[in-house]
């Protein structure tokens, strides 16, 4: 018996459910009572964001799964998986609500006459990429966190910098077996339950907890280099106008898909840095090209030869900067630049947007603007093939600040900071009169967004991702702040009439 709390009746019911579903194996679940409950089950990635599940299961099979959603329904509670943990709102910790962690259903297999790999939902993409390089030299497109969770990753979107040659992470699913609110285990693909399917792909934690993956792999590059020239010395307006340079060169739309790219803006000033993927002779080809962003001081360049030291020093970069998956009082913002190449910010644009960051009050010395260059494989996917929404995006802004007082969640003014990159940046599009389409990311969930969430996260995508909602989850089992809201009343038995 716990010596911290006493469960409310609420939790006391919630308890009584999921013991019934899942019988007398207590690891199998926690609940509040349970002294560091917080601490060793919830486990909250952002820790501005306080959120106290009900309870927090750990199912080892679909069929228990299926139980845990039912208890959930019972009790009227939302209920959401866990992969990795890496939602920037909790919104995978729901509070009141109850918790799927799938760290046991880490499964791998590899059929090695379609390269088709059979994952569990649970994996981590540092453990995905050691099963697909390891034994068998394939690779599937993510972003570079190796402790984020593949079910959260490729039910969003996933991009990473091989998505340019590859496509998103979803882009590589195939097939998903699926527990649905009304406790039903189905295989969603493009030939079963297609609307389903296609929800999945975009909008995952609206519509189910994705217990094993069938993903299409790719054979891993051979020969990569990985770059960064760092721009540090000399004034602000000096690195706006590297990264007009920059702008340019991403923007033609002749630049090979094997180039990726991400110019990153701090507290020390600008960094370019990034992978070909190709030999170090074809690299240096391309930096000899017009309007590529020239090497100062701190220039390096690595030329790597296996996958997963690749992937490593990806990881090591991101760790850098954010602390990889270590928890951490943080905010995030983001914003896609929809549209044609034209859209993007021009010259006296890049001037505001530098002063801006010069002169800002920023309320902490760690933040990161990063801007990612987008489009090659993904952008050739056409909008309504999947929920995703933003194919046609060339690159998007990833904004990050942490408080660096350590126990103090992040100011209002460093908030306030983000919020103002993305003004500048809009405010002075549409002032110029530049087609602006922009559109938030999902993956990087921020509560500021208000009403406007959804649209900015799914855009024309969203009305279709209502009525699935309302066939699958009328009763909005999967839920969090920011999910997809049914649209009518429309049970799925009553759509198959």
């Amino acid at each position: 018996m716990s010596i911290f709390f006493s469960l409310s009746d609420q939790e006391r019911r919630v308890r009584s459910l999921i013991k019934n579903a899942l019988g007398s194996d207590d690891t199998l679940y926690a609940f509040p009572d349970e002294p560091f409950y917080q601490f060793d089950h919830v486990k909250l990635y952002n820790l501005d964001i306080r959120t106290r599940p009900d309870a927090v299961t750990y199912p080892k099979t679909p069929e228990q799964v299926a139980a845990i959603v039912g208890a959930a329904a019972k009790a009227g509670l939302p209920v959401q998986a866990k992969s990795g943990g890496h939602s920037y709102c909790n919104f995978s910790s729901p509070d009141r609500g109850i918790v799927v962690d799938l760290r046991n259903m880490k499964k791998f297999s590899m059929n090695t006459e379609t390269w088709h790999a059979t994952v569990g939902g649970g994996i981590l993409l540092g453990e995905l990429d050691e099963s697909l390089y390891s034994p068998h030299k394939r690779a599937v497109a993510h972003g570079v966190c190796p402790q984020v969770g593949l079910g959260g990753h490729a039910t969003i979107g996933g991009l990473g910098p091989s998505s340019r040659i590859f496509g998103t992470a979803l882009d590589h699913v195939g097939e998903a077996e699926v527990v649905t609110a009304d406790g039903q285990i189905l295989r969603a693909s493009k030939t079963q339950h297609r609307d389903l399917f296609w929800a999945l792909k975009g909008a995952g934690a609206s519509f189910g907890i994705i217990t094993e993956f069938v993903l299409r792999t790719e054979k891993a590059p051979e020969e990569t280099v990985q770059y960064k020239y760092s721009f540090t010395s000399g004034s602000w307006t000096k690195m706006g106008d590297v990264f007009k340079t920059w702008q340019r060169f991403i923007a033609n739309p002749d630049l090979t898909w094997r180039f990726a790219t991400t110019a990153t803006v701090t507290t020390l000033g600008l960094s370019i840095s990034g992978t070909f993927y190709g030999s170090e002779a074809e690299f240096e080809q391309l930096s000899l090209k017009p309007d590529f962003p020239l090497r100062e001081t701190g220039s390096k360049t690595t030329a790597r030869q296996n996958w997963l030291d690749v992937l490593t020093h990806e990881a090591e970069q991101v760790a850098l900067r954010l602390g990889g998956g270590i928890p951490a009082h943080a905010y995030t913002k983001t914003l896609t630049f929809n549209g044609s190449k034209n859209n993007l910010l021009d010259d006296s644009g890049v001037d505001k947007l530098f002063s801006y960051i010069e002169h800002a009050d920023k309320g902490t010395l760690i933040w990161f603007l990063i801007f990612d260059l987008a489009g090659g494989q993904t952008n050739t996917v056409p909008m309504n093939d999947t929920a995703y929404a933003h194919r046609v995006a060339l690159y998007y802004l990833q904004s990050y600040a942490i408080s660096d007082k350590l126990i103090t969640g992040v100011s209002e003014t460093t908030k306030q900071f983000l919020a103002g990159v993305n003004e500048v940046i809009v405010n002075h599009m549409k002032a110029d009169g530049v087609y602006t389409d922009y559109g938030a990311y999902p993956g990087y969930v921020d509560l500021e967004l208000g009403a406007e969430a959804q649209k900015l996260y799914w855009r024309e995508n969203l009305t279709e991702l209502a009525r699935i909602k309302a066939i699958y989850d009328p009763g909005e089992v999967f839920r969090n702040p920011q999910s997809v809201r049914p649209a009518v009343t429309e049970s799925r038995i009553a759509s198959m009439m």
